[in-house]
């Protein structure tokens, strides 16, 4: 009787294991049409150690990339970079990040011409306050305040800025001049062709004399350290002036004004109107360093020749 009962709890239990679902590895459950022994073929078929470096072994190993050759003439990258320049223009240098906003604009010359011009600037300031502060002085002596003449004129991509000069003319200096050219027919002719007048009334005699020797534009080293000038560059314009230039317009807001140039070094105020524009407008679309250090040089004897007004 205790057999029979045994025989019957074991064929029992074999009839239940024959429906168990076992769960395999990759976490999916056998089917209740699927035997137990499937699970013991499946992993009888998964590779061993031994079988898995012997497929390596057999597998050509890839070439380093420096071997690869590339068979599209260029890759996604350089066709990105190819569409996006001929919408933005020129494509950033490679290591350089892209923000998707175009470069500021830089004026004629760039950062080497920028580091020339502290390194002159800052030099000349040193070497010549002695010579600023007796000129101060002289000004403060026989004309009063102010010593110093700021003048609003128009500099890099139209900027205006306040580019100052020592004080050479009396007080009220515009109704002087609006009075003088009134009764001055040739006068106002000189005035309209050349924006200057070689004899002008409104001129003391302290501020010839640093016209001539171009003293009075020493305060304009202050512009150029601070960036609103150069030492070499286009004659700085009044707004007014800016409508004249025309065409040229567009050359003369591509650089910072000079506190020398083209113009200056080539006959000064012997020449027109017209041929300082044109001067300047050549300097800008030819500019080079070599061609800033010989108006430098050039500018020493021009001065020297004293025949500004």
């Amino acid at each position: 009787m205790a057999s029979k009962t045994v025989s019957e709890i074991s064929r029992l239990t074999a009839n239940l294991t024959a429906f168990d679902l076992p769960v395999h590895e990759g976490g999916q459950m056998t089917t209740p049409h699927e035997p137990v022994h499937t699970r013991e073929r499946a992993k009888k078929a998964e590779p061993t150690p031994s079988r898995q470096r012997n497929a390596r072994a057999a597998t050509p190993r890839a070439k380093p990339a420096a071997q690869r050759q590339v068979s599209a003439p260029e890759t996604s990258l350089s066709m990105l970079i190819r569409a996006a320049s001929a919408v933005d223009g020129p494509a950033p240098e490679m290591g350089t990040l892209w923000t998707g906003e175009d470069a500021a604009p830089r004026p004629v010359g760039g950062r080497a011409k920028r580091i020339l011009d502290v390194a002159i600037a800052g030099t000349t300031l040193v070497l010549l306050s002695p010579l600023l502060l007796m000129t101060a002085l002289l000004i403060y002596a026989t004309m009063g305040r102010p010593i110093l003449f700021p003048q609003r004129r128009i500099g890099f991509e139209g900027r205006p800025f306040a580019c100052f000069k020592f004080r050479t003319m009396v007080n009220d200096a515009e109704a002087a001049l609006r009075s003088y050219l009134a009764g001055n027919p040739e006068a106002a002719r000189e005035w309209s062709v050349r924006q200057k007048l070689e004899h002008d009334p409104r001129v003391t005699m302290l501020g010839r004399l640093l016209r001539r020797s171009s003293i009075d534009e020493l305060p304009q080293l202050f512009n150029v350290l601070s960036g609103q000038m150069s030492c070499v560059g286009p004659r700085p314009v009044l707004s007014e002036e800016l409508d004249r230039y025309g065409k040229y317009r567009k050359d003369y807001v591509k650089a910072r004004p000079g506190l020398t140039g083209a113009w200056q070094v080539n006959g000064r105020n012997r020449l027109s109107y017209r041929r300082r524009v044109a001067l300047d407008s050549h300097y800008v679309r030819k500019w080079s360093m070599w061609r800033d250090l010989w108006i430098l040089v050039r500018t020493i004897p021009a001065v020297l020749k004293s025949d500004t007004t």
